[in-house]
């Protein structure tokens, strides 16, 4: 039996990589370690635990020494959480979950950072770019990653897998993208201020792509970017959901000095959990232009563009777009060879760009 542990597996992110996992043959026996339970209990080669990483973790989630460990457990929601809980949760997180690959003498862990370790990301962004995070959830996933660095560095034969996503999507997740779908095809989504802002997102399915390239790799230590490749405007993620859900209605921009007040008052009169809550305003009109290079310079082969996703989504969960008027022409999805000239990272230094809060990453519970 090859068994692996994914610590935060009752989320999004989790229990796709479980259902893959299984389908593959990868595991046979996937343990999902979560605070709450996960859909996939009871499901043939699923166990599962209600685990909290913020505790010592029990050395016996499973019978056998697991092959991998999978660390997605993290706190990452904001607004939601007070400054202290970032660190408490995702730093002290990776610490347990070291210490428990220590104790059953894994050699394989699987980490999940995020692109938020960047900061503000005006200008293509790759790999290379210095570190300076801006929100209490980017400054605890970066010394989260030393963590899980200096646990690699102490045993010869370990290897370490870092991934830094940008928000990613796909069935079963109604978080930003099919909120905005909706919201155009209502003819209430607006442009948070610049219409040519970029956004970096990334597709589940093609996530989980990157996860296999990474571990069939002969990398002991390999950190890596994933959006969808090339990032485009906002303006043009909107073009391909009004083509391709045959939406006529104009997005105009609203400047920042107009929502911000308006997103204030919303916030008086539902409270703190509202869908258009400040921070979360501020968020989208953030850009996040992110450059998966070391992928790209691994040979690593991008399937889906955005309209490409959207095809495969609407295949494999249609129930994700009730409401929605769907396309009547037939799609498929294929491999997408894309023309557009390579983004570069620039070199020069992003020190004196201005500091606002990144990107949400919504990938784990």
């Amino acid at each position: 039996m090859s068994t692996c542990v994914i610590f935060g597996g009752a989320g999004f992110v989790g229990t796709h990589l479980a259902r893959h996992f299984l389908k593959t043959g990868r595991f046979t026996h996937v343990h999902l370690a979560d605070i709450r339970p996960s859909s996939l209990e009871g499901m043939d080669g699923i166990s599962t635990s209600l685990t909290d990483v913020r505790q010592p973790i029990p050395s016996d989630l499973v019978d056998e020494s697991p092959e991998w460990v999978f660390n997605l457990a993290a706190i990452h929601r904001e607004p939601g959480h007070i400054r202290e809980e970032y660190f408490q949760t995702n730093l002290t997180g990776a610490r347990n979950v070291c210490q428990y690959c220590e104790t059953t003498a894994c050699d394989n862990i699987y980490f999940t950072s995020s692109i938020s370790v960047y900061g503000p990301t005006t200008g293509p962004t790759d790999e290379s770019r210095p570190i300076q995070p801006s929100t209490p959830y980017g400054g605890s996933k970066f010394p989260a990653e030393l963590t899980h660095e200096m646990w690699q560095q102490r045993g010869a034969d370990r290897r370490l897998i870092v991934s830094r996503p940008g928000v990613l999507y796909g069935p079963g997740d109604p978080g930003n993208i099919l909120r905005m779908i909706k919201a155009i095809k209502k003819g209430y989504f607006a442009f948070p201020g610049s219409p040519n802002i970029f956004k970096s997102y990334g597709y589940i399915y093609g996530f989980l792509d990157s996860v296999d390239f990474a571990m069939d790799s002969d990398m002991k230590h390999f950190t890596y970017n994933y959006v969808e490749t090339p990032t485009q405007p906002l303006s043009g993620i909107v073009d391909v959901i009004k083509r391709y859900f045959g939406v006529k209605a104009i997005v105009v921009p609203l400047p920042l000095w107009v929502l911000m007040p308006a997103a204030r008052l919303v916030q008086k009169i539902l409270g703190f959990r509202n869908p258009v809550h400040p921070v979360r305003v501020k968020k989208a009109a953030t850009p996040t232009h992110i450059i998966p290079q070391a992928l790209k310079d691994k040979g690593f082969e991008f399937k889906f563009d955005f309209e490409a996703s959207l095809s495969h989504w609407q295949s494999v969960a249609p129930e994700d777009f009730d409401g929605v008027t769907m396309p009547v022409v037939e799609k498929t999805v294929s491999v997408v060879h894309l023309k557009r000239g390579p983004e570069v990272a620039p070199q020069e230094a992003i020190a004196d760009q201005k500091m606002v809060p990144e990107e949400e990453m919504e990938i784990v519970s």
